[in-house]
Formats: structure tokens, C-alpha cells, sequence
């Protein structure tokens, strides 16, 4: 399986790279380097030096400058060789990979192809984020292929069975629910379940009169390579969908770090309670379900697999055909 190149995808969280020094990270396979430059700009350039492949981050920074901490060769933040302690002019060859990063919606999203190619209109609208309640970011890393990941947060079905105790439905996705998958003109892929006059979740009875019934909605969107977004709202059944409170918007962003390991960003309420909830949901019940489903596959491509398809999976393989269309294109290009 070969990564989608021309596209964007998040590297890191802006609160996690240091004013000084660097924060290192392996996406797509390879060891990066992200850093701020003295003027405040975000930078990020491979950790390896083209003389001896050793990583740059066994070196040091001086201001804007890395110094490999083998042979000593310098580089500046954008990946140009500007100092050869043996004297004379540096080699031609001795630049550091630098791909075109961009700062938005709180976090550094990095094009790993050719820089002429990155058109920053292209990164998926998260502005929720940034308009929202006060959230924390956080990124978890789990051994498992990004796509998978991917397949999970696309068919919401899951929810009522892996989730049953943290934000099942009771049955009623099933029972009152109907799904709608669309495409947007962008790309983006939309997977839809509107719930209508349900008996509600545990945890919104406390809210509710006895025997009331409720309308909800779980709508997820996807952005290739794996941007995910997804939105969930509540409200008391027949009255135009007003939400009892307001409804959630979360960031399911997902940047692989290898084939078989993903960096996955999200954010969640501030507090120490809304934290361990999100570990729960995402590393008690979803990474190891996934990471099985992984092992059972033993490395077999997933179409080779000849996997059944149910309805519930609509959106799933839409996006797995449009990574597929981006890898052919790219080949061919």
C-alpha cells in the first residue's frame, strides 16, 4: 500500500511544538522534525542528514539552524545545507527534505508532495474547532492502519455495540434510524443517521420526563486521506430538531505514522473526567476491536480479503475508492 501524497494532512497540534528546540515525529514512514522559526513561523524538514543518514535530532539547534551531531554539517529550517565545517562551499546534494507546512484550526498541516501542488484551500474546514467551546487537543498512536481506523469512524453502526455503555443508542439506530451517505462537490464523503422518535440514551434520561422520546442525528464527514469530522446532536422528539444543549462537533483527524500505526487527533471538554472518557471510548473499545480485526487480516489486502458489504458500509467504501482513484492518478501522473 503506498500513502496519498497530494493532500494535506495534520502533523501536529500547534501546543505541541516547542518555541525552542523541535517536537520529532515519523509520518507516512519517515522521521520529521517540526519546529518554530525565531519569527514564530512553523517549519519541518526530515531528521536525517543526507551524509550519513544519522538523525538530526541526536544534534542540536542553534536559533535557526540544525547541526547534525555526527559530522557537523549545518542546515536551516527550510532544508538548505549553510554550513560545512571541512570548509569550502557545501555539497550541492546536502538539503533536507521540506515539505509546505500550513498553520490553521489550532494544529500544523504539512503537503507531503510537491510544493507547487499545495493549495491551502484544500485543508478540511475544521473551524468548529476554533469557534467552539474550550476543548483540549490530544493525539493518541495506535497500531493499527490508518484506514481501518477510518472504516470504524465512517460506519457509526458500531456504536451499538462497541459503545453501548459510553454513547450507544439503545437499539434505536436500527430500529428508528435511516441513513443517508452523499458526496459533497469538495470530495468530502458524508455518512448520515437520523434517529427520529427514539427512546432515548441512558445518558440523557436524567434530562428528560418519563417515557419522552427523542430525535438524534449522527452525521460524520470525511476528507481523503483521513480528516474526519463528526457532529451529534439531540433533541426531544417532534420539536424541529431544537437541541436540549449543543450539539457536539469533534475532529477525528487521522495521519498515518506508518502502514500498520496512526497518529489520531481529537479534542474533548477540558478536564481530567471528559480525558479518561476519551481513552476509554478510543483505546479501550475501538483500538483493540480494530487492532484484532488487523491481526485476523494477517496483512491481506482488504479487497483481496473479499469483504461482505452491508449498507452500513456505504460510506466506508466510497472513501476507500477515492483513495484509490488519488493512488492511480498519482501513479499515472
Amino acid at each position: 500500500m503506498s500513502f496519498v501524497r497530494n493532500a494535506w494532512y495534520l502533523a501536529a497540534w500547534s501546543t505541541e511544538v516547542p518555541s525552542e528546540g523541535w517536537l520529532a515525529r515519523r509520518l507516512l514512514g519517515q522521521p520529521w522534525l517540526l519546529m518554530r522559526c525565531a519569527d514564530g513561523s512553523a517549519a519541518m524538514v526530515a531528521d536525517r542528514c543526507p551524509h550519513r543518514f544519522v538523525p538530526l535530532s541526536k544534534g542540536r539547534r542553534e536559533g535557526d539552524r540544525l547541526f547534525c551531531g555526527y559530522h557537523g554539517l549545518g542546515f536551516d529550517l527550510s532544508g538548505k545545507c549553510v554550513h560545512n565545517p571541512f570548509g569550502g562551499e557545501p555539497p550541492e546534494a546536502a538539503c533536507l527534505a521540506a515539505p509546505k507546512v500550513e498553520e490553521r484550526h489550532g494544529g500544523l498541516w504539512f503537503w507531503p508532495s510537491e510544493a507547487k501542488l499545495a493549495d491551502p484551500a484544500l485543508i478540511p474546514d475544521f473551524a468548529f474547532i476554533d469557534e467552539g467551546n474550550p476543548c483540549e487537543r490530544a493525539v493518541y498512536t495506535m497500531a493499527v492502519n490508518y484506514e481501518l481506523i477510518a472504516d470504524n469512524l465512517l460506519d457509526l453502526s458500531h456504536a451499538e455495540y462497541l459503545h453501548v455503555e459510553s454513547f450507544g443508542t439503545n437499539g434505536s439506530l436500527h430500529t428508528h434510524g435511516k441513513q443517508t451517505v452523499k458526496q459533497d462537490e469538495d470530495g468530502a464523503v458524508w455518512n448520515l443517521w437520523d434517529i427520529t422518535n427514539a427512546v432515548p440514551p441512558g445518558w440523557a434520561t436524567p434530562m428528560l420526563g418519563e417515557g419522552e422520546r427523542v430525535d438524534q442525528w449522527l452525521h460524520i464527514r470525511w476528507h481523503a486521506p483521513a480528516s474526519l469530522a463528526l457532529f451529534i446532536g439531540i433533541a426531544r422528539a417532534c420539536t424541529q430538531l431544537e437541541p436540549m444543549f449543543p450539539p457536539m462537533a469533534n475532529p477525528h483527524i487521522l495521519t498515518p505514522e506508518t502502514e500498520t500505526s496512526t497518529h489520531y487527533f481529537f479534542t474533548h471538554p477540558p478536564g481530567e473526567e471528559e480525558a479518561r472518557q476519551a481513552r476509554r471510548v478510543f483505546l479501550e473499545e475501538d483500538e483493540p476491536m480494530v487492532a484484532a480485526q488487523a491481526e485476523a487480516m494477517a496483512g491481506q489486502d482488504f479487497w483481496e480479503a473479499r469483504p461482505v458489504i452491508l449498507p452500513s458500509d456505504a460510506a466506508a467504501i466510497r472513501a476507500r475508492r477515492k483513495l484509490m482513484q488519488m493512488r492511480r492518478a498519482e501513479a499515472a501522473a
